[in-house]
């Protein structure tokens, strides 16, 4: 093994390098990033809701009133 080590200025370097540089892979592609977590976040809540929703009316009682 190599004697260097890794110091939290060289990992602080290459983080700004690759998200906060005009020219880094996470600049670039920004706004398609977003777009795929609001369709990911949306698609965990749909599919939360419709559990919730089946789990509600299995769970759910019904009452039949009939007048004599």
């Amino acid at each position: 093994m190599a004697d260097e080590r890794i110091t939290r200025d060289d990992l602080e370097a290459e983080l700004r390098a690759t998200v906060v540089g005009a020219e880094g892979p996470v600049a670039e592609r920004r706004s398609s990033l977003v777009a795929g977590a609001v369709v990911v976040v949306m698609a965990v809540v749909a599919v939360a809701w419709l559990v919730g929703r089946r789990a509600g009316q299995r769970r759910s009682t019904v009452v039949e009133v009939r007048r004599i």
